[in-house]
């Protein structure tokens, strides 16, 4: 019996497949004329929305989808939740200031008791607080100078499939050459890149413990050797799970080894934890599963419960920049500051770290059963509910580990099929080769097994016609 017969005869409760087909709408016709040649989630997801609630979004036919895109993780409690817009109201009905610039309010004082309130002891007794303009690659902007600024010293190491934004300081720490490629000369100097734990695709060729031997000997010797070419950086930036880069979560004692030298070497070591944070991967905070504290942390996206806001929290020490040094008009979003503070308040109410690990594992369990019958689902990765499925060609060409390469044709057939049953996706990774879940955490356990049924029947589809 095929996995998705299965899933099906194990769903009872789930509506049958209902096929969506797609047309250019006035809105996203005019869309295509009239907005930037940069857009980019409309090319591949052509919906126009008009209403959304929890996890499911309508577009203006009519049609319903569940949406595991979730603003690029940014709705940890999915779309209009009543804590997010009861917070929102509230500070409209009370007539509180709605732009502050870095001037404090009572309603910025408490969302960052309530986010200090989160954060590991050891990091929390003697945090630091920057707010940076509304998104997260302004954070990253953010933390290369604090760490320049209070080493002395330039360079940054970051690792092979990173992003951490859009920003041209930002972009020179990003793995992928595509957006780069236009640019030529990057604004942004001295960053050296490093190879990242990918198990799946070991850089080193070695795949497991021994990967991630040579790895971290890799790095220490860099940061020590005094002929090792590189002068010592002012830090290491990484994402303990690389989101954009295909959901790639570092092993656990490689990120016990990279904090290790790092502190050795003196070099401030930098998380980044704008897509990862807030419960998404089963902690509080995806660094949380490996023990360590970094000095330094990005966060956006889910921090300000679906409306702009981005900070940086970082070691006393580091906190030698002067006034004025990183600014930024509205760093001062007091609804979003009053909705991040509901979403803190609910995640740890609730133990949205514990449901995100366990819906996670519940996902996984029915990738798992899939992939036994379809050998495309080649790697089945991440942590809590940010997960990965990287799509291969099982009958072609292999690398050094003998995994069969990845199949970029596959994996956009499979996220359209996906959206043609209701289910929004999204692709990364190298090749765009990975469908990405980053469903909100509150979803439901039979809410899963649903997401699963529909994706389960979009690889059949698209492996049947491929």
């Amino acid at each position: 019996m095929s996995t998705v017969s299965r899933l099906a005869q194990a769903l009872p409760a789930c509506v049958p497949e209902t096929l969506y087909t797609f047309r250019e709408s006035p809105l996203l016709l005019r869309q295509q004329q009239q907005e930037s040649n940069a857009r980019s989630y409309p090319r591949r997801i052509p919906l126009a929305l008009k209403r959304a609630r929890g996890i499911h979004v309508e577009d203006v036919e009519g049609r319903q989808f569940i949406d595991c895109l979730a603003g690029a993780g940014t709705l940890a409690l999915g779309h209009n939740h009543p804590v997010v817009v009861e917070a929102i109201q509230r500070v409209l009905a009370d007539e509180l200031p709605l732009h502050t610039l870095d001037l404090t309010t009572p309603v910025k004082d408490q969302f960052v008791q309530d986010l200090f309130a989160v954060l590991p002891e050891s990091l929390r007794r003697d945090a630091k607080i920057q707010f940076c303009g509304p998104t997260g690659t302004d954070a990253v902007e953010a933390a290369l100078k604090l760490v320049r600024t209070a080493t002395g010293r330039s360079t940054v190491l970051a690792f092979q499939g990173g992003y951490h934004g859009m920003t041209q300081g930002a972009l020179s720490l990003m793995g992928s050459l595509g957006p780069k490629k236009a640019l030529g000369a990057l604004l942004g100097s001295g960053v050296q890149f490093m190879p990242y734990p990918y198990d799946y695709r070991c850089p080193f060729g070695l795949g497991g413990e021994a990967g991630v031997r040579a790895n971290l000997h890799y790095l220490e010797n860099l940061l020590l050797d005094p002929e090792a070419g590189v002068q010592l950086p002012a830090a290491v930036i990484l994402e303990v799970v690389q989101g954009e880069g295909g959901v790639i979560p570092a092993d656990i004692e490689w990120l016990r080894g990279v904090r290790r030298i790092t502190e050795k070497a003196g070099v401030a070591l930098i998380v980044d934890e704008i897509q990862s944070g807030f419960a998404r991967t089963g902690r509080m905070f995806a660094f949380e599963h490996a023990g360590i504290v970094p000095d330094v942390v990005t966060l956006s996206k889910a921090i300000g419960g679906s409306l702009p806001l981005a900070v940086v929290v970082y070691r006393d020490w580091l906190d030698t920049w002067a006034p004025g040094a990183h600014a930024g008009t509205f760093r001062g979003n007091q609804m979003a500051m009053a909705a991040g503070s509901a979403v803190i308040d609910y995640l740890v109410e609730h133990r949205l770290d514990e449901h995100a690990h366990a819906m996670g594992q519940r996902l996984r369990g029915h990738l798992q059963h899939l992939q036994r019958d379809y050998p495309q689902l080649g790697d089945i990765r991440g942590r809590g509910l940010m997960l990965g499925v990287e799509l291969v060609d099982p009958q072609g060409a292999r690398d050094a580990l003998g995994h069969p390469l990845a199949s970029p044709e596959l994996a956009p057939k499979v996220q359209r099929e996906c959206l043609r049953r209701g289910l929004i996706l999204e692709l990364g990774g190298r090749h765009g080769a990975v469908v990405r879940f980053l469903p909100p955490l509150i979803i439901s356990a039979e809410q899963i097994d649903e997401v699963a049924e529909r994706f389960a029947r979009a690889v059949q589809a698209a492996v049947a016609s491929d």
